[in-house]
């Protein structure tokens, strides 16, 4: 199977078009080498795909026929990831989290209750 299409199917990227771009960007290791879209995986193989701050490794136990479902996705690959990446990983989306600017998207519950509380006196 083709590697854009086997990210597509185990639902690493949401796009079969999103996993040809993530190749063609360097992000997608095939085997620990930058791989092309047009690459062909096979169970054994070991997959890196860049989820910033860290690469996330993946081992390919079977090939799937078309795209599965979530819960289907642990009998397909394996993950190989380190935990102190994992753990970077998580640390980072909280910074993002607690670093939202006011008033940039929209309110959060506690801006809500705040706005209600200015404008019932």
């Amino acid at each position: 199977m083709r590697l854009d299409k086997f990210l597509w199917c185990v639902r690493l990227c949401p796009t079969r078009s999103a996993a040809a771009e993530a190749c063609a960007k360097g992000r997608v290791l095939l085997g620990g080498r930058e791989a092309k879209a047009s690459a062909t995986v096979k169970p054994g193989d070991v997959i890196g795909v860049r989820q910033p701050p860290i690469w996330r490794v993946f081992a390919v136990k079977a090939v799937p026929a078309s795209r599965v479902g979530a819960k289907l996705v642990p009998d397909l690959l394996e993950d190989r990831t380190p935990w102190e990446d994992l753990e970077k990983q998580e640390v980072a989306r909280k910074v993002r989290a607690a670093q939202r600017d006011p008033g940039a998207g929209r309110p959060t519950k506690r801006d809500r209750r705040d706005l209600s509380r200015f404008t019932d006196g």
